[in-house]
C-alpha cells in the first residue's frame, strides 16, 4: 500500500498509487505522490513518467474519513496543500506525464489527470467532480482542461461523470482500451515519447507549459479558498457527512 516507482522500460518511470479500497488518498499519500513524480522527473535517465493505480479505480480524491476524524481544520488545510503539491508535481514534472486511468477518476483524480500531458483510459473509466456532494470546491481548473467550458460547468454543478469515450471524442484522451490492456497501452505511448532526445523532451515540456494560457497552480489555489469558506461557514461539514444527502448516492465510491 502507498506510492511506488518502477522502471518498466528504457527512459520510462512508472509511479503507481495503491491505497485500498478506492484510492482515496490521505494527507501523507498526496505528498508521497508529489515526491515520487518530482523525483522521477528529475532523474536524467527518465524521459517520460506514467502515473497509474492499482485496484478498482484511478483515484477517488481525498480520504473523507480522515477529515471527519479531525474536529478542527488542520486535516483540511493539510490535504488541500497536499493536493496542490501533487497536482503541481504532475504539471511541473520535467518530462511528460502519461496518466493511465481505469475505473473512477474523481475529485483529486481529475486534478492529476487534468494536469497530465496525455491520458490513456480504460473502457470502464469515468471522470467527474462530485465536489458539491463532498462539501468541497476545487479542480474545476483541471476539468476545464478536459472538456469545453459549458460542459465543465454542467458537470461541476450536477456532480455527474463522463466516460472515457466521451473524453476521447473531445480530444483529451489519447486512447481508450480494454481494462486489461491499459497499462500496456500507457507504457507504449510513454516508450514512444522516451525514444526522443532527452534534452529536447525536457525543453519541449518547459516550452509547452510556458505558453499555457492558465496558471493552473494559482487558479486551483483560488478555488481552494472557497473550500475554506464553506468549511468555516459550516455547510461543508453538513454536506460531507452525508455525501450530498438524498440523491447523491452512487455518484462516488465510499471509503
Amino acid at each position: 500500500m502507498g506510492v511506488s516507482t518502477s522502471r518498466p522500460g528504457k527512459g520510462v518511470a512508472l509511479v503507481t498509487v495503491d491505497f485500498p479500497p478506492v484510492n482515496a488518498l490521505p494527507v501523507r499519500g498526496w505528498y508521497d505522490l508529489a515526491d515520487a513524480v518530482r523525483t522521477a522527473g528529475r532523474d536524467p535517465e527518465v524521459r517520460c513518467v506514467v502515473l497509474a493505480a492499482e485496484g478498482r479505480g484511478f483515484n477517488a480524491g481525498v480520504d473523507i474519513k480522515e477529515l471527519q476524524r479531525d474536529p478542527g481544520h488542520g486535516s483540511l488545510i493539510a490535504v488541500n496543500h497536499g493536493c496542490a503539491e501533487a497536482f503541481a508535481a504532475v504539471y511541473d514534472c520535467e518530462v511528460p506525464v502519461v496518466a493511465a486511468v481505469g475505473g473512477f477518476c474523481l475529485g483529486g483524480g481529475i486534478g492529476l489527470a487534468g494536469n497530465a500531458d496525455a491520458i490513456v483510459a480504460a473502457e470502464d473509466a469515468v471522470f467527474g467532480l462530485p465536489e458539491l456532494d463532498r462539501g468541497a470546491l476545487g479542480a474545476a481548473t483541471h476539468l476545464a482542461r478536459l472538456v469545453p467550458q459549458h460542459l465543465m460547468r454542467a458537470l461541476y454543478f450536477t456532480s455527474r461523470t463522463v466516460t472515457a469515450h466521451e473524453l476521447h471524442a473531445h480530444g483529451s484522451v489519447w486512447r481508450v482500451v480494454p481494462r486489461e490492456e491499459l497499462r500496456t497501452a500507457a507504457l507504449e505511448l510513454a516508450g514512444e515519447i522516451a525514444a526522443k532526445d532527452g534534452t529536447l523532451v525536457r525543453l519541449a515540456k518547459a516550452a509547452i507549459n510556458g505558453i499555457d494560457p492558465v496558471d493552473v497552480r494559482r487558479s486551483y489555489r483560488f478555488e481552494q479558498g472557497f473550500t475554506f469558506e464553506a468549511n468555516l461557514g459550516g455547510v461543508a461539514g453538513r454536506v460531507r457527512d452525508t455525501f450530498g444527502g438524498p440523491g447523491a448516492a452512487g455518484k462516488e465510491p465510499q471509503t
